[in-house]
């Protein structure tokens, strides 16, 4: 066998990855007492939902319980849930919506 150096030359470098911030989904949860109309207005103001896309996420949670609204990083999923539901309760409505990390 020959004489083989197996040191590396020079410097070894490490590479640090960052990771990404774990997303969170925002939750729209059903209610029966909620006017569907007013969860259409709320979604449309903190969502930026046009009207129609905010009908479809209403109809989806009354017909399932729950449907996702959105996906953010964690901070601002909890500020719109926050917010949305904050609307809700100033107009006496019982609407809720809840955060959950991303799978």
């Amino acid at each position: 066998m020959a004489d083989t150096d197996l040191k590396p030359r020079g410097k070894t470098r490490t590479v640090s990855k960052t990771e990404r911030p774990r997303l969170h989904k925002v939750l729209l949860v059903n209610d029966d007492f909620t006017p569907r109309e007013f969860v259409v207005i709320v979604l449309q103001a903190v969502f930026r939902m046009d009207e129609a896309q905010a009908a479809r996420v209403m109809m989806t949670a009354h017909q399932q319980g729950v449907c996702v609204v959105a996906v953010f990083q964690k901070d601002v999923a909890e500020t719109k849930a926050s917010e949305a539901t904050d609307l809700g309760r100033e107009a006496g409505y019982p609407l809720m919506f809840t955060t959950e990390p991303e799978e």
